[in-house]
C-alpha cells in the first residue's frame, strides 16, 4: 500500500514537471474566437480555458504549479499573483503633403521617415492647430505680425491627440465610456478646406481607452487597449461609426493559442483620402506595452515575466512537495517581451504574421527600429542590456554580448548601421553598437559621464545629442579609507553633444546643464516636444522650473534667468528655452514664457499658462499654449506679436 502511495506521489510530482515545461512553450498560433460562449470564457478566466490535459491535472485542490504567462502560481485551488507585469535612423519629419508653396515650417518629430505620429498641435505653414482644453484651434499664421484664430472645433470630450493630412485633420478624444471608470477612443476626422467652418467627415468609437496612432500615405492606424468589458453575461464587441452602433463579428476576434488573455486591443483603419469608406476594426486579445510601427509592418510589445524551471533534485528531495513550495518561493522573476507582428496591406488592411518571446524589456518606440525587413531590439534586464536582431519572421539572427550589469537602460537610438544605448547607476555610459553584420553586432566604444539620458537625437551622422539629467556621484567609504556604497543624486537636466566618428571612443563635445535638480522637461518622456533644424542651428525645448532659482549654465558659466517679477517658491513655471546649436556646442539665445496678463498683478504669476509645443514657419518662431500663442523672430527672439486664445471666446 505504502508503495503504491509512494508511486501516486511520484506520478503526481512528474505532472507538475511536465505541466511546467508545457506552460512554458508557446507555439504563438492564432485561433479566432467561434462564439459567445467562448469568448466568455476567455473573459471569465484566460488561463483555464486553454489548458491541456496535463495542465488541468495540476489545477487539482492539492497541486502546486506556475502559470508563467501571467506570472501567477495555482495552490490550494486559486490562483496568487507573484509579480505585477507594468512597470532607427530618421532626422527627416514627416511630410504631411500640404498646399504651403516652398514656406519652410517644422513638422513633429517622428523616429520614421513617412510614418506620421499624432501630436498636441500641428501646423501646414499657414495654420496651426491646437488643443486649448476641450477645444481645437485653428489659427491663421500666414501674416506673423497679425495671427488670427479662424475657428474652433468645441469638444465633449477630452481632446488627446491631432493628426494633419491634407485637407483633413484628426482629432483623437478619451471619451467617457457606459462601464465604470473607463474611457473609450473616440476618433473625429474634420474637412478643413475652409478653415473658417470645420465640417466633420466621419466619427468613430472604439470602446477601449487610446494607445497611440500613426498614418502612413493617407491611411490612419489607430490602437486602443484595454480589459475585455462586460455587460451581465455578455461580453461586448461592439464599437460606433458615425451615428450606427457595430459588433466586432467573432472571426476578427483573434487570440495566440496557449497564451489566452482578457485583455483586448482594438485595430482601426480608416482611409483618410476617402473618410465616407467604413473602417475596419479587428480585435487581438493581446497586451500593449510599447508600440513600433515602420512604413511595412506594426510592431506590437507586451512586458512579462517569467522564472527558471523547477529543480528536479528539488522534487525529489527529502521535504518532497514542501521542497517544491520552497524552491517556488526563492524563485528569481526574469523580464521578457513578447513581441507581435503584423502586416498592413492596402486590400486586406492588418494582418497577424508571427510572434516571438525575447528575454528583457524595452523602454520606449526608440527601442526598435526596423532595417532591410530586419528588426532590430534594445532590452534591458538585471544582467545587462543588448541589442538582437530578428529576421522577417522574427526568427533570431544575432545578439552582442550583454553591457552594464545591473544598470537601468535609459535611452536608445538607431542610426543606420549603428546603435546607441545609454545606461545609468552612478555614471553614464553611452554604448555604440555596430549592426553592419546582422548575424555578428558588436559592442564597438564607450564613453562615461555623468548622468543620463532620456533621449538621443541625430544631429548628423556622426554626431549626437543627448538630453537627460545631470548627477553627482556620492562615494561612501570606511574609516580605513575603504569604499562601502556608492549612489548619484541628480543636479540638474543636462544637454550632451557627443562626437561618434570614431565608433570606438565617442566624445562628448560639449553640455549643457539647466537649472537644479528639480527641473523638468516634456522632453524627457516625449521626443515630440523637441523643435530641431541642423539648418537653422536651432534647438528649443520647454522647460519647468523652480522660479525663483531658475538658472542655465552655459560651458560652466551659470546665467541667472529672472522669470518673473514676483517669484514664488512652492509654484513652478515653464520657459520655452531657444538654443544655437553647432559643432562647437550649445549655446542659450534666450526663452520664451507665456503667463496669464489678465489677472490682477498681485496674483499675476499664480497661474502660468502651460506650454505646449514650438514651431518654425520661415524665419519666426511660433509658441504655443493652450491660452496663448506667441510669433518671436528667430534671429534675436524679439517678440513680434502675440494672442491670447481665451480673449478670443475659447474656453
Amino acid at each position: 500500500m505504502k508503495k503504491n502511495l509512494k508511486l501516486c506521489i511520484v506520478l503526481i510530482l512528474l505532472l507538475l514537471v511536465t505541466g511546467v515545461v508545457l506552460i512554458n512553450t508557446n507555439k504563438s498560433e492564432l485561433k479566432a474566437v467561434k462564439n459567445e460562449k467562448e469568448l466568455l470564457r476567455l473573459c471569465n478566466d484566460s488561463s483555464y480555458s486553454e489548458m491541456n490535459f496535463f495542465e488541468k491535472m495540476l489545477t487539482l485542490p492539492f497541486s502546486v504549479f506556475f502559470d508563467l504567462d501571467h506570472h501567477r502560481y495555482y495552490t490550494n485551488g486559486a490562483w496568487t499573483n507573484v509579480a505585477d507585469t507594468k512597470g532607427e535612423f530618421s532626422i527627416n519629419e514627416a511630410n504631411n503633403d500640404t498646399s504651403s508653396g516652398f514656406k519652410d515650417y517644422s513638422k513633429t518629430n517622428i523616429q520614421v521617415e513617412g510614418v506620421d505620429e499624432a501630436d498636441i498641435i500641428k501646423t501646414d505653414g499657414d495654420y496651426i492647430y491646437s488643443i486649448s482644453g476641450n477645444n481645437v484651434v485653428i489659427t491663421n499664421v500666414e501674416n506673423p505680425d497679425n495671427v488670427v484664430i479662424e475657428s474652433t472645433i468645441s469638444n465633449e470630450a477630452v481632446p488627446m491627440d491631432l493628426l494633419l493630412y491634407k485637407d483633413n485633420l484628426v482629432v483623437v478624444l478619451s471619451a467617457d465610456s457606459n462601464t465604470g471608470h473607463r474611457k473609450n477612443t473616440l476618433i473625429n476626422i474634420y474637412s478643413i478646406s475652409d478653415k473658417k467652418k470645420p465640417r466633420k467627415l466621419k466619427s468613430f468609437e472604439l470602446y477601449q481607452e487610446y494607445n497611440t496612432t500613426r498614418s502612413i500615405d493617407g491611411k490612419l492606424y489607430v490602437f486602443s487597449n484595454g480589459w475585455l468589458r462586460k455587460d451581465g453575461d455578455k461580453v461586448l464587441r461592439e464599437y460606433k461609426e458615425d451615428y450606427d452602433t457595430h459588433e466586432i463579428p467573432f472571426k476578427d476576434i483573434k487570440y495566440l493559442k496557449n497564451s489566452p488573455t482578457d485583455i483586448q486591443t482594438l485595430i482601426a483603419e480608416v482611409d483618410l483620402n476617402n473618410p465616407s469608406k467604413d473602417v475596419r476594426v479587428s480585435a487581438y486579445l493581446i497586451d500593449i506595452a510599447n508600440a513600433y510601427i515602420s512604413k511595412n509592418s506594426i510592431y506590437l510589445l507586451d512586458d512579462d515575466y517569467y522564472t527558471d524551471k523547477i529543480k528536479i533534485s528539488s522534487l525529489f528531495s527529502l521535504k518532497g512537495v514542501i521542497g517544491v513550495i520552497e524552491e517556488i518561493n526563492d524563485y528569481d522573476y526574469q523580464s521578457r517581451t513578447k513581441i507581435y507582428k503584423f502586416n498592413m496591406d492596402k486590400k486586406k488592411g492588418v494582418t497577424y504574421k508571427t510572434s516571438t518571446t525575447v528575454e528583457g524589456n524595452t523602454i520606449n518606440q526608440y527601442s526598435l527600429d526596423e532595417k532591410d525587413n530586419n528588426l532590430r531590439v534594445a532590452l534591458y534586464e538585471d544582467d545587462g542590456t543588448r541589442v538582437v536582431v530578428l529576421n522577417d519572421n522574427l526568427k533570431l539572427l544575432g545578439e552582442t554580448s550583454k553591457v552594464a550589469k545591473g544598470e537601468r537602460m535609459y535611452a536608445s537610438r538607431f542610426m543606420g548601421d549603428k546603435a546607441y544605448l545609454v545606461t545609468y547607476k552612478n555614471t553614464d555610459p553611452l554604448f555604440v553598437i555596430d549592426l553592419a553584420d546582422s548575424k555578428n553586432p558588436k559592442v564597438l566604444g564607450e564613453l562615461k559621464i555623468p548622468g543620463y539620458s532620456t533621449y538621443l537625437h541625430p544631429y548628423d551622422e556622426t554626431h549626437l545629442i543627448g538630453i537627460g539629467m545631470d548627477s553627482d556621484e556620492v562615494i561612501n567609504r570606511d574609516i580605513n579609507g575603504k569604499v562601502i556604497s556608492t549612489w548619484s543624486t541628480i543636479t540638474s537636466m543636462k544637454m550632451s553633444l557627443f562626437d561618434v566618428s570614431d565608433l570606438e571612443n565617442p566624445k562628448e563635445i560639449d553640455n549643457t546643464k539647466i537649472g537644479d535638480d528639480r527641473t523638468v522637461s516634456a522632453i524627457l518622456s516625449n521626443p515630440k516636444a523637441l523643435l530641431f533644424s541642423k539648418e537653422k542651428n536651432l534647438l528649443a525645448i520647454p522647460v519647468n522650473d523652480y522660479q525663483s532659482d531658475f538658472q542655465t549654465s552655459v560651458n560652466g558659466v551659470d546665467e541667472e534667468e529672472d522669470f518673473t517679477t514676483f517669484m514664488n517658491e512652492n509654484r513652478t513655471g515653464e520657459g520655452y528655452l531657444v538654443y544655437n546649436v553647432d559643432l562647437n556646442g550649445f549655446k542659450l539665445k534666450g526663452q520664451i514664457i507665456h503667463s496669464n496678463t489678465s489677472q490682477d498683478k498681485y496674483y499675476y504669476y499664480s497661474y502660468d499658462s502651460k506650454l505646449l509645443r514650438g514651431v518654425y514657419i520661415n524665419n519666426n518662431l511660433f509658441t504655443v499654449s493652450e491660452d496663448m500663442i506667441k510669433v518671436n523672430a528667430l534671429d534675436d527672439l524679439k517678440e513680434i506679436s502675440s494672442i491670447n486664445i481665451n480673449d478670443k471666446g475659447v474656453n
